[in-house]
């Protein structure tokens, strides 16, 4: 049995959109995508309540178009982060599969040589008894 590269397998089973899909995963999982978040929030809030009152385009107290952008991005990231949680479960699928492949083999080899190690064993302790 051949010992396969679980990343590599399952690296080429991925198209395109599943590799944005965990790219995207990986990227805001992250505490920078969480302090642009935070700090685009608070900017964006704090300009819309202190900046003279000309200068503001989203009005206190409501934040219709703040609400919008953060819906629009909450909702195309729920379904990313999902894809590339999945597709993240089936890598580790991949790679549980390949462990225990690995350890099948492992343990075959194991028992061939607890065998042979036996008949050392035997032959050396027949050579003890003839002498």
């Amino acid at each position: 049995m051949e010992i396969r590269n679980s990343n590599q397998i399952y690296r080429n089973l991925l198209n395109q959109s599943e590799r944005f899909a965990i790219w995207i995963t990986n990227k805001v999982g992250t505490m920078g995508f969480f302090m642009i978040i935070f700090f685009w929030t608070v900017g964006w809030l704090g300009w819309n309540m202190f900046a003279p009152v000309n200068l503001r385009f989203d009005p206190y107290p409501a934040f219709v178009l703040w609400l919008f952008i953060s819906n629009m991005i909450q909702i195309f990231l729920m379904p990313l982060i999902m894809i590339g949680q999945n597709l993240q479960g089936k890598h580790a699928e991949i790679r549980a599969e390949n462990d225990y492949q690995v350890n099948l083999k492992a343990e075959k080899e194991i028992a061939e040589l607890k065998k042979e190690l036996l008949e050392i064993k035997n032959i050396l302790l027949h050579n003890l008894n003839k002498t």
